[in-house]
């Protein structure tokens, strides 16, 4: 059976995900606490169940613990894969504002005698951070600071619609000027390269348009730089995997997120598919962010 688990911090979007599941024709299940996640997937597997998606965060904060054991006991029998939605303190706020939801640790006091009553939204953010900070290791990451909900739909589509292998490595293209995505593990900064926004004609492109493309392909800089950067990864590729490393996500950064890093993303993506199970995601680019509905905590 496949499992999915997807948690990460209060109001990053983990219902949306969720849903997103639900409607991929996932057995879907909302804040089961952790020490039942054993019994309810082998009751679905003998009921001939395929697909189980769980939310697990905060709220089962006195189980989190055993979570990183349980995680490598179910993956002994199925195949488990673990989503981790994050996003920024300013976000996370600015959502609960928005929505007027209380996050799950806001007011509540801690058997902790140095944390004590949380008595603020950002204190009940930062202490959920710490938390649910050791099961980011084991999840493909996603930042979801700067995306819409049909954004975070599609990035969850595709990561499931992969096939399972050792290493899961996803190419992000974001702008600068937005900020640097959470969930990298390397950044590469582009902007020093040739910048498509300042001809008039491709301006409301992106990288995925055959202009933009041509127009980069075309210099030996931006040619450069992708073999700079691929043969990094090539070189490291090998160690992450053999240090049991099953997500790692690369960065790429321009000024807007449009022409140049969508580009380079793409490309690299191209190149290394045959390395390791490849995902590409734009997270600035008009294709990822049409839609005008907000991701909602």
């Amino acid at each position: 059976m496949r499992i999915i688990l997807i948690t990460g911090i209060s109001g990053s979007g983990k219902s949306v995900a969720l849903n997103a599941l639900e409607d991929a024709g996932y057995y879907c299940v909302d804040n089961l606490p952790p020490r039942f996640l054993p019994q309810l997937a082998a009751y679905l597997a003998s009921d001939g169940q395929e697909q189980l998606a769980v939310a697990i965060d905060a709220r089962s904060s006195a189980s989190l613990d055993e979570m990183p054991a349980m995680i490598r006991d179910l993956s002994r029998q199925h195949d488990v894969r673990v989503l981790f939605l994050n996003a920024s303190t300013q976000s996370l706020i600015q959502r609960f504002s928005e929505t007027r939801r209380r996050h799950p640790l806001s007011g509540s006091t801690l058997h902790d005698a140095d944390v004590g009553l949380l008595t603020s939204l950002e204190e009940a953010i930062e202490h959920e951070r710490e938390l649910v900070a050791g099961l980011a290791e084991f999840g493909h990451r996603i930042d979801t600071s700067n995306l819409r909900a049909n954004a975070l739909r599609a990035w969850v589509k595709r990561f499931v619609e992969q096939e399972r292998s050792s290493l899961a490595l996803t190419f992000e293209s974001f702008g600068f000027k937005r900020g640097v995505p959470l969930d990298a593990d390397f950044v590469f900064d582009v902007r020093t390269l040739p910048n498509p926004y300042y001809d008039r004609e491709l301006r409301p492109l992106t990288g995925l348009d055959q202009p933009v493309i041509d127009y980069l392909n075309a210099l030996p800089v931006v040619r450069e730089m992708i073999d700079d950067i691929h043969a990094f990864l090539v070189k490291w590729l090998p160690r992450f995997s053999e240090d049991n490393r099953s997500y790692l996500t690369v960065a790429i950064g321009c000024t807007g997120g449009q022409h140049r890093s969508v580009f380079i993303a793409e490309t690299l993506a191209a190149r290394l598919a045959k390395e390791a199970n490849v995902i590409v995601r734009h997270r600035d680019a008009p294709l990822d962010v049409g839609e005008s509905s907000k991701l909602v905590a």
